[in-house]
């Protein structure tokens, strides 16, 4: 990894209750041994936590990989290194007000081939409140579709959805997954990025047969 810069956090914090999608549970965290409960395993003085977690995998911040799109699609430990660690960051600032669409003509300047494409839109700043669903901003069919042609390496929204999901199709998922682009969804914090020069890194767990994961999503600034 480059050796320069400040760490950015760029993921929400993951806690009991957190409503990341209106309908889809919170996750549980509950204790599956307590401290008191360890003191019998250990010497005097000696005690240990170890929680239970139950949560969906589209908590937080979170990758999509293909799998969770195409049942033939790679799946969250086909994800490789190469594919989410220490990639150039091209933050694309979405225009305030409608359009909410995100379309190729905001990208058509930039050389995204091997580079992390990330969408700030704001709409993080209500993230956790029924207002984060409302109008929110999103990467229209032809925007996915310029990403994919001209090699993006992964795409990530700091939005409610990558797709528009007033309707019922998910042409951004169908598109970007269809060729093997991972996505990252909730990000929060990409004012804080330069438009260009920074390094992106978003770790999923290497899970089987699994398509989305919570991800410690952060960058590291030009130094």
């Amino acid at each position: 990894m480059t050796d320069c810069g400040r760490l950015v956090e760029l993921s929400h914090v993951i806690r009991r209750g957190l409503v990341t999608h209106p309908g889809v549970p919170g996750p549980v965290i509950m204790p599956y041994e307590t401290r008191q409960e360890s003191r019998k395993h250990y010497a005097p003085g000696t005690e240990f936590a170890m929680d239970l977690l139950a949560l969906p995998g589209n908590t937080g911040t979170y990758l999509d990989a293909p799998y969770h799109r195409y049942p033939d699609g790679a799946d969250l430990s086909a994800i490789t290194l190469e594919q989410t660690v220490d990639l150039p960051a091209l933050v694309v600032r979405a225009a305030d007000g409608p359009p909410r669409g995100i379309d190729a003509t905001a990208l058509a300047d930039l050389d995204v081939r091997g580079a992390a494409v990330l969408l700030h839109t704001g709409d993080d700043a209500r993230f956790g409140t029924s207002a984060y669903i409302e109008n929110p901003h999103y990467l229209t069919q032809g925007g996915a579709a310029w990403l994919a042609d001209h090699g993006a390496a992964l795409v990530g929204i700091d939005a409610n959805n990558i797709d528009d999901t007033a309707g019922a199709d998910r042409p951004a998922h169908t598109l970007l997954l269809a060729a093997g682009i991972p996505i990252v969804e909730h990000l929060t914090g990409l004012a804080q990025l330069p438009t260009a020069g920074a390094r992106f890194t978003a770790l999923p767990l290497r899970i089987e047969a699994t398509g989305s994961v919570p991800v410690r999503a952060f960058a590291r600034l030009p130094g």
